[in-house]
Parts: C-alpha cells; structure tokens; sequence
C-alpha cells in the first residue's frame, strides 16, 4: 500500500479537472493514489478522466451529498495512513504531495497540516494560509488577499482549509469523519476543533502551495446557498464543540458577531437568508442525531478548553490583523 490517499470531492467540475490532475502527475514525491469522488456530476467528467487519467480511482456517488459525504466516501475507500484531500478547482507544485508529507511527520502530535493556498487570479497573493475561529463566532482564512511574501513561516493554526490539507488517518479514527450534516462550509473548521479538543494540532506548510480558483463549485464569493449553510454551520459548529459553561461566557460576543454579520449581509441583500441559515442551525442542533455528536465535557481536557479560549479571544484581534 501506497503512503499518501488524495481524495477529490468533484461536482459537474470537469473544466477543472484537466489542471488538477496533470499537477498531480508531476508530483516530485510519486507514493499516492488519487481518488476521485463524485457527487452525481452531469457533465462529462466521468468520461474525460477514464480516457485521459485512467490510473485515477473514480469513486461515484448517485447525487450531490456534498463536500463531507464525499470526501468521508473518499476516506473510508482508501487505506493509506495520511489522507490529502484537494479541490477540483486547484493546481498543485510540484512538491506539494512531498512537502505535506515531511511536514506532518516533522509534527508528531498533528492531526493535520494546511498548504498555502494562493489566489488563481492573482497569484502572489493568499487565499488561504489557515482557518481561524474567534470568540465572536467568525470564521475566517489567514491572510486572504494579502501579498503572498508575509507567510512563509511553517505555523500553528486553529484549523486547516480542507481545499488542500493532509490529515492523519489514526488520528481521524478518534475524532471521526467529517461531519455530513454540515454537507459544505466549515467542516473543516469543525474537524480541526474536535481535534484540538482531544489535545492534537494543526499546522499551516508554507511550502506545500497550490492555486486556487475558489467558487468553484458553489459560484461567487457571497451568494444564497453559502450565506444559508455557513451561518446555519456555525450554530451546529458552536454547539457541537463548546461546553454549556463556555457557549454561556462567550455568549455576549456571541451575540454581538452574529448580529455584526447579519447587518453586514443585510446591506447586501442577504440578511433574510443569513438569518434563515442561523434559525436552521438551531434546528438541526435539536435532532436527535445530532444531540449525539455533541462533544462530552471531560475535566482532563480542561486545558485544552482553556488554550482553545484564549485563542478564540486572541483571534478577535487577528481577524483584523491578518
């Protein structure tokens, strides 16, 4: 068996996958399978890779589950024991697959290790250099849009953005998979707490880079479908992962964010899906299901709690730093 699984999650991106896949092919370090999962595409994509990358391994889905379904499919079909998972719309260096590998092996209590994401359209700057989380309830990307030279040192962060991240699969066996009610945005996010909370870390790799185009699936940067799940995630994310006391301490912020967003999608003219989407978070935090993914307080975790809260208060301020 082969060291390194790459799963890609794949929907209707068949003009995508042409760039991809040929940046996998020219990889430096060659022990990795692709796999490719797909979401029930209608386009061609099926057929242009059999004809044109045959060694990939195409894993098909009847319908569109989302980015969790898929890549879980992905992960559960694979048995190597680091897991990269890569969006369709990316063009991996040629060092990637090397320098993710070294990299979490260079950090024995990681449970996964971000590459620096940079923009497709303008390619000095970042799209993503690690996901953080902060106290007033938003997620963001380090770095988005600034010039790519100011990341270059390897780093912890609170979470690594899925779109080009490898994870260590003995470490997934004890947070578990994805979470599929999330079915896209800030899953990621969500895995990466659950791991932090069992006392792992996450790592940004400044040498791992891949472009990124970005929407590629999901269309532009603020539209309904993201708006409505990333505020109804975040509700599920906030209760999955913090303890009573710690949702109420940091509830005033709480607050506070959430309303600062609701205003700031409002002068777009998304305020009512932004506030469908936090109703709907609460929602599904009520079903029963989902009652039972809700992570348990254990008093010999209390210091990972309390490190998580100081970087959620500190990540206030790097939001306006970054």
């Amino acid at each position: 068996m082969k060291e390194v699984a790459v799963v890609i999650p794949n929907y209707n991106g068949m003009q995508y996958l042409e760039t991809c896949l040929s940046s996998l092919e020219r990889q430096s370090f060659r022990e990795f399978t692709v796999y490719l999962v797909d979401n029930g595409s209608t386009d061609q994509s099926r057929s242009f890779v059999a004809e044109r990358f045959p060694k990939v391994r195409w894993i098909q889905l009847d319908q569109n589950y989302g980015f969790s379904r898929a890549v879980n499919e992905g992960i559960r079909r694979s048995g190597e024991p680091y897991v990269i998972l890569l969006n369709n719309d990316t063009q991996a260096e040629e060092t990637f697959v090397e320098e993710l590998l070294q990299g979490i092996r260079r950090h024995p209590k990681a449970f996964s290790c971000g590459a620096k994401m940079l923009s497709w359209q303008e390619r000095d700057k970042i799209d993503d250099a690690g996901n953080y989380y902060n106290m007033l309830g938003w997620a963001f990307a380090r770095g988005k849009g600034k010039p790519e030279a100011g990341y270059g040192r390897e780093q912890k962060v609170f979470a690594a953005c899925a779109g080009a991240a490898i994870y260590r699969r003995s470490v997934l066996e004890k947070t578990g998979l994805f979470d599929e009610e999330h079915f896209a945005y800030l899953e990621d996010l969500d895995i990466g707490y659950r791991a932090r909370i069992l006392g792992y870390e996450n790592w940004f790799l400044p040498k791992a880079r891949v472009f990124h185009v970005g929407s590629g699936t999901s269309g532009s940067r603020y539209n309904l479908f993201k708006i409505r799940y990333s505020s109804r995630n975040n509700i599920y994310l906030i209760y999955k992962n913090m303890p009573f006391l710690q949702i109420l301490f940091n509830l005033p912020f709480l607050a506070l964010g959430f309303l600062a967003k609701l205003v700031f999608f409002a002068s777009k003219g998304y305020g009512r899906e932004y506030a469908a989407g936090i109703k709907n978070g609460f929602s599904i935090s009520r079903k029963k299901e989902n009652r039972g993914k809700k992570i348990r307080f254990r008093p010999g975790r209390l210091w990972n709690y309390l490190v998580i809260q100081w970087e959620l208060f500190l990540n206030v301020f790097r939001r306006f730093a970054r």
